[in-house]
């Protein structure tokens, strides 16, 4: 009897000696301990997650660590973007989670799919896939009955492309004669002469004449036009708007003039060069 209980004992100091080595193996620093937090919160967090074609479930790239939730006997279909080449995928459990690729599309824009599949419920592992663009950091899930059979994301650059795209179009409608073809637009008009307010910019759509002239012209008195015609200055219709004049002209010569004596400001411009 006394064997039995000084070997409990024994038992017993093992077990704790063990314990306390391991809770000295697991002891981390303060930086560890806040970085550890960090993760977790960023893995934690709960991010922007809406609906897209067909049933898609989208995620906002680098909001948050996308949490995937697949289920056995099902498969999970993660969608990349297209023309994005895929360099590494990096699974935590390869043994209980598969992952396989597949591709949809034309060659040229072809988008990548990771088509993931558990081999049992209550699963949780961390996935990394590494592309031409980007790293992608996804936590998968399984679960015995539900899951999400399409995942894809939206890209915060995609919104600024898009942007960008609308208000290089609406600045372009802006400008005069920008809705004529552009093999009707004619840039070959050279500009002599020192002003001010010499023009920037001269061309034509084949109907009218359009002179743009510094910002700092606007509000100012604009100069005058005339249209070089049988060597004599004619005068023809034309209005400013802001810093561009639109002359209801397709001219070959003309000049600017400002001022009289000697504050004469002289531009002359022709066609051709």
């Amino acid at each position: 009897m006394r064997r039995t209980a000084y070997l409990a004992v024994v038992g017993c100091a093992l077990a704790l000696g063990f314990a306390i080595t391991g809770a000295r193996a697991q002891t981390m620093s303060p930086n560890e301990v806040k970085g550890a937090n960090l993760s977790g919160k960023w893995r934690g967090a709960t991010g922007l997650v809406t609906k897209g074609a067909d049933g898609k479930v989208i995620f906002l790239f680098g909001e948050i660590q996308p949490s995937v939730v697949c289920s056995p006997l099902q498969v999970c279909d993660i969608e990349l973007q297209g023309g994005e080449v895929v360099r590494d995928v990096l699974v935590g459990d390869t043994v209980r989670w598969k992952v396989e690729p597949a591709t949809s599309g034309a060659a040229s824009g072809q988008a990548i799919h990771l088509i993931v599949k558990p081999s049992e419920a209550g699963l949780v592992t961390s996935m990394v896939v590494t592309t031409s663009r980007r790293t992608y950091h996804i936590q998968l899930k399984s679960h015995a009955s539900q899951y999400m059979a399409r995942v894809g994301f939206d890209y915060p650059e995609d919104v600024s492309t898009k942007l960008a795209d609308i208000n290089a179009r609406l600045e372009a409608s802006n400008i005069p004669g920008a809705g004529a073809p552009a093999e009707q637009l004619n840039f070959t008009y050279a500009v002599s002469g020192n002003a001010s307010w010499r023009p920037t910019r001269v061309y034509s759509d084949g109907l009218k004449t359009y002179i743009q002239f510094p910002r700092s012209i606007v509000g100012q008195d604009a100069p005058v036009l005339f249209v070089v015609s049988g060597g004599q200055n004619r005068v023809v219709n034309y209005r400013m708007k802001s810093d561009m004049m639109v002359v209801d002209y397709n001219i070959d010569r003309a000049v600017l003039i400002s001022g009289v004596g000697w504050h004469k400001q002289k531009i002359t411009i022709r066609r051709g060069g």
